[in-house]
């Protein structure tokens, strides 16, 4: 779907920011650091753990969304010599700042991870860490877990490493004006090697049977002092940036895996009823989907655009979840030891800032290199730290669904009895009277009940707002 937008100006504030307030009461979000965390955060940030070694003469550039000032990764590409590329890629070390068993560690598990709303952030930790000293900022020096990872002509990797050092970014880029760099051929060349190296590593996730969802996604944003409802179909930019993260991820597992202790991402494959409700689903949307064609190829043969393959993309989210995080040691891989969307062994290790496990996966792979065992705080953390992600990323995932439900609720609560067009993109399976129906202006997903008869899945709906209530974050649509 293409990009649509409609502010939540004026008026809105009020019921938006009272219904943020009642959203976080019943979610128990963390409110406030205690003052002994914010006092070891300000002494941690004066009077860091530094490594010795100094890599501050690379080049690093940071992509993130604009505004960003949470920076967890900082990456500089370049060719090397007979052949291949050489990708450093700089995590910010979050050990150098937080002690084991300190105030600062057991708010970090408290919290788990960064929680999002419109409004404001509720972070991992406290922003003279996350945003200060901790964060990769351009022209800052800050401690880094510093990967070196080598790549054949083809992309795959030969050599991985990591190691702590001093590194200093020299600019912050966004995915856009990234994108136009590289279509312009303005960009220097290591930043031009982002192209290179993503649409190679894409091509070795297809060899390998993984895949990546294009998938328009709907977002909140600031706009002039209110907020906006978009879709945002991600660009080349995003998947190559993205490629880099996996590709350390999965250097991250290979090496834990190799010393046989860790934690991984993994997400077992999706089971036959799954894939066959999906064929059902492909079948109702028009979607051509030969029984010799992977679920893999199909995918990749969508147009995001096209509002039959966005609804089809939409229900393919379904077979990915179930995805978790498990933790191994005494050399004994967990079963199943890959991510089935990865086609690979792969764990979290790149958003030490934003993520509780990525500062663990982390201090694994140094220990890893350096050949020694891990520290004793990392290894009697392992056991809990699956459950602390999965009720973190819990949380995390509500809090996003129910922010984007009050958004639209505020969107379209005067608009009550109005029609709409949109697409309807799922139907329930017992109740085929009862769907999802996806409105391109404004960007809404919400509800839709007939009156007994079936939804045309994958079809274009007239369809009246019945109901928007912003302090129940709920939208609902009837068949016009």
């Amino acid at each position: 779907m293409p990009r649509r937008q409609t502010n939540v100006t004026g008026a809105a504030e009020a019921p938006l920011r009272a219904a943020l307030c009642e959203l976080r009461t019943t979610l128990d979000v963390p409110g406030d650091f205690p003052a002994a965390v914010l006092a070891e955060a300000e002494a941690a940030a004066v009077a860091p753990r530094l490594p010795s070694e100094d890599a501050t003469d690379i080049p690093f550039f940071t992509i993130d969304p604009p505004g960003s000032v949470d920076l967890d990764q900082a990456m500089h590409l370049a060719r090397r010599r007979g052949g291949g590329f050489r990708v450093h890629y700089a995590i910010a070390d979050v050990a150098a700042f937080v002690a084991p068993g300190c105030a600062l560690d057991a708010e970090a598990h408290r919290r788990v991870q960064t929680l999002y709303f419109p409004d404001a952030k509720v972070p991992l930790h406290p922003p003279r860490l996350s945003e200060g000293a901790a964060s990769l900022l351009p022209d800052q020096t800050a401690p880094a877990l510093l990967w070196r990872i080598d790549l054949d002509a083809e992309g795959r990797t030969v050599a991985a490493h990591v190691r702590r050092a001093l590194v200093r970014s020299r600019a912050r880029l966004d995915y856009d004006g990234v994108q136009r760099r590289i279509d312009s051929g303005s960009a220097e060349e290591p930043l031009a090697l982002l192209r290179d190296i993503g649409t190679l590593r894409e091509a070795l996730e297809v060899e390998r049977g993984g895949i990546s969802l294009s998938v328009p996604e709907q977002e909140i944003a600031q706009r002039d002092g209110g907020y906006v409802l978009e879709y945002r179909a991600p660009l080349p930019a995003d998947g190559w940036n993205a490629q880099i993260s996996l590709l350390t991820g999965m250097a991250a597992a290979e090496l834990m895996s190799a010393c046989g202790s860790g934690i991984l991402r993994t997400l077992p494959t999706a089971p036959d009823g799954a894939v066959a409700r999906l064929r059902r689903s492909a079948t109702a949307l028009h979607v051509q989907w030969p029984h010799h064609v992977s679920y893999a190829e199909l995918v990749r043969s969508l147009d995001p655009h096209e509002p039959r393959h966005a609804a089809f993309l939409q229900e393919c989210t379904t077979l990915l979840r179930g995805a978790g995080y498990t933790a191994f040691t005494g050399g004994v891989l967990p079963v199943p030891a890959v991510h089935a969307a990865v086609a690979a062994k792969y764990t979290h290790c790149t958003a030490p800032l934003r993520r509780l496990v990525d500062r663990y996966a982390g201090e694994l792979c140094v220990a890893a290199v350096a050949g020694r065992e891990p520290p004793h705080w990392v290894t009697a953390a392992l056991d809990a730290l699956p459950k602390e992600m999965a009720e973190g990323s819990r949380r995390a995932n509500t809090v996003e669904r129910e922010c984007v439900d009050i958004v639209e609720a505020i969107v379209l609560r005067e608009r009550v009895g109005e029609l709409f067009d949109g697409v309807v993109v799922d139907v329930k399976d017992n109740d085929p009277a009862v769907g999802t129906v996806h409105l391109e202006d404004p960007a809404v997903v919400a509800r839709v009940e007939g009156d007994g008869a079936a939804l045309p899945l994958g079809e274009r709906l007239r369809v009246r707002l019945a109901e928007a209530d912003p302090l129940r974050a709920k939208v609902r649509f009837t068949p016009a």
